[in-house]
């Protein structure tokens, strides 16, 4: 039987955020082609450094409805 888009997406938001994230990564990189070796090495580093931070406990995931919140809140201060 054939997966169809919405049972592969239903099945992803099961994934932890760090599943879902890498699982983002793949498919963008899918659609995007060759990407700049430059580009690409710092966007590695930026992940590292910020998988770290959290690990480290100096930086914590937050969910997208917190984030949009404390944005908002940000905004009209």
């Amino acid at each position: 039987m054939a997966l169809s888009v919405e049972m592969v997406a239903e099945e992803a938001m099961n994934l932890p955020t760090s599943g879902r994230a890498l699982l983002v990564e793949k498919l963008l990189a899918s659609l995007s082609g060759e990407a700049d070796p430059t580009v690409e090495r710092a966007h590695l580093d930026e992940v590292r450094e910020r998988r770290a931070a959290v690990s480290s406990g100096k930086s914590r995931l937050v969910e997208g409805t917190e984030a949009i919140r404390t944005a908002r809140a940000a905004v009209r201060k």
